[in-house]
């Protein structure tokens, strides 16, 4: 039986009535005659847990394949039910197993149009290194007795920095047979978390998969660059292929014409002027002087290597010698000695600098409106959701030419490169700190001029929802060949809110 999606005509005509004045229809049930069975498996699921992407895309992208109707699954722990959960190989090896055993066990009856266990033609999408050994599980404890014969698998690579390297004295834990452990069989330079050899989810997840995916194009070349992107899998990722899809966003909860934590609403015709007024009331809340005219930089994200904070913030004092005017707000939470750097530049340039290093939800949608340029200075970025959050706020971003980065900032029409920053973490290279701020200084340049007012309007009127990356999804696991699946419906960016389109048993 098939979700479908397939709207009577009034209630289509409804819909398209509700779109054109940018709501959400909120009870609209999913029904179509078409359409695949898709299993998402992974560690997060926002809002429910989330620690970074990995939960915004299995939070985003099921919806929107189910708004185009396919019936959609997720499956992610539980975190309050048990502790301890989320590096522990027996717990993500039982969630591997458990969703194999859902989608032919669990009777979800709540929709009309389709009722009972989704069946064995289902294509099971394995996200990050948790999921790795289900492919394994799959052909092992199932295909091998005749069960799931036309099942697929999909993985992705959401960030290939995170592996689940463990002993390789481990592997009899997994309950797998011998014929997997050379798909798990590592060996790195590393002492942890032992020396030596290892056995590696992700290498097993890459190898025993049907297909091979990222979350941009641009980052799966990196993948197979070489060993410093590649994290040492580039060679099996050469092997096996891989296809890059960029993320979308929830444009939802980051919309400028609807958000109640910013001074003025706005949408592209008014964007210019509010978001003059929205640096103001910005401006004020943090504690600079209040100036429309100077132009305001930010920074927002977590406070780890990854993003670069400490290139960001050895490039203030450069910035602050290139450019007379400026004014530079700080927000993030993480390590303590990134945490210090940044309220280290506020003592430095207090009449210009402040550093908020606290989480504050409404605090960084009032500085995406409020910004006129988002510093985003990832020594790597497999997707990025910073810059699509800005661009949906008409905030032109000065990025680093890295991951999603590449695939979703065109230079001089939304934002401006830096160009390619050192993945180095250890240390912070002089020639990345001019990088930083030569960039910024050229977007301030910009600033205030005709093609400022441009770049604004360019950002704003892309798409940044989930709609085109769920028909790419689609088309790409429609190539598995799973028996019985079709092409779904152009349905909305996300799945209408009806309580018969939840999965629950």
């Amino acid at each position: 039986m098939r979700t479908s999606a397939r709207a009577a005509p009034r209630l289509q005509h409804q819909q398209q009535q509700q779109a054109r004045r940018g709501a959400r229809f909120p009870s609209l049930v999913v029904c179509a005659s078409a359409g695949m069975n898709v299993v998402f498996v992974g560690a997060e699921m926002a809002p429910w847990s989330k620690t970074g992407g990995l939960g915004d895309v299995l939070g985003g992208l099921p919806p929107a394949m189910a708004a185009n109707g396919h019936r959609v699954m997720v499956v992610s722990p539980r975190y309050d039910q048990y502790k301890d959960a989320w590096d522990n190989q027996l717990r993500f090896s039982l969630l591997c197993q458990a969703a194999l055993e859902a989608p032919r066990i669990l009777s979800l009856n709540n929709n009309p149009y389709f009722s009972g266990p989704y069946g064995e033609d289902v294509v099971f999408v394995c996200n990050d290194w948790h999921t790795g050994p289900l492919s394994c599980y799959l052909k092992s404890n199932y295909q091998s007795h005749g069960i799931y014969r036309d099942a697929k698998t999909a993985f992705c690579i959401h960030n290939i920095s995170y592996q689940g390297r463990f002993a390789f004295s481990d592997y009899p834990e997994l309950n797998l047979p011998e014929r997997f452990k050379s798909s798990f069989d590592f060996i790195d330079g590393y002492e942890k978390p032992v020396e030596g050899r290892k056995i590696n989810w992700m290498k097993a997840g890459i190898l025993e998969a049907d297909r091979v995916l990222t979350v941009s194009p641009y980052y799966a070349e990196e993948l197979i660059s070489g060993i410093a992107r590649g994290c040492e899998l580039d060679n099996i990722m050469r092997l096996t292929g891989i296809t890059g899809i960029v993320n979308g966003m929830d444009v939802s909860e980051w919309d400028p014409s609807r958000d109640k934590y910013i001074a003025v609403k706005y949408d592209v015709s008014t964007a210019v002027e509010a978001k003059a007024l929205n640096k103001e009331a910005l401006q004020a809340e943090v504690g600079l002087p209040v100036d429309r005219n100077i132009p305001l930089v930010a920074f927002i994200g977590r406070l780890e290597e990854q993003k670069g904070p400490d290139v960001m913030a050895a490039a203030i004092p450069q910035l602050m010698e290139m450019v007379e005017d400026v004014q530079i707000v700080l927000l993030g939470t993480g390590k303590k000695k990134f945490e210090r750097m940044l309220m280290s530049a506020e003592e430095k340039f207090p009449g210009k600098v402040r550093a908020v290093v606290k989480f504050n939800a409404a605090l960084a949608h009032h500085i995406m409106a409020g910004a006129d340029v988002l510093a985003v200075t990832s020594r790597f970025e497999p997707c990025g959701l910073i810059q699509l959050q800005g661009m949906r706020y008409g905030t032109p971003c000065a990025c680093a030419s890295t991951g999603g980065l590449v695939d979703t900032i065109i230079e001089g029409k939304t934002g401006f490169h830096m160009g390619r920053l050192s993945v180095d973490c250890n240390v912070v290279e002089p020639a990345d700190v001019k990088k930083v701020a030569t960039t910024l200084q050229r977007a301030i340049k910009v600033v205030g001029t005709p093609a400022y007012e441009e770049m604004v309007r360019n950002c704003m009127i892309q798409d940044l929802s989930w709609k085109g990356p769920a028909k790419n999804w689609e088309n790409v696991l429609l190539s598995l060949g799973v028996a019985g699946g079709e092409p779904g419906v152009e349905g909305e960016e996300i799945a209408p809110l009806a309580k018969e389109n939840v999965a629950a048993p």
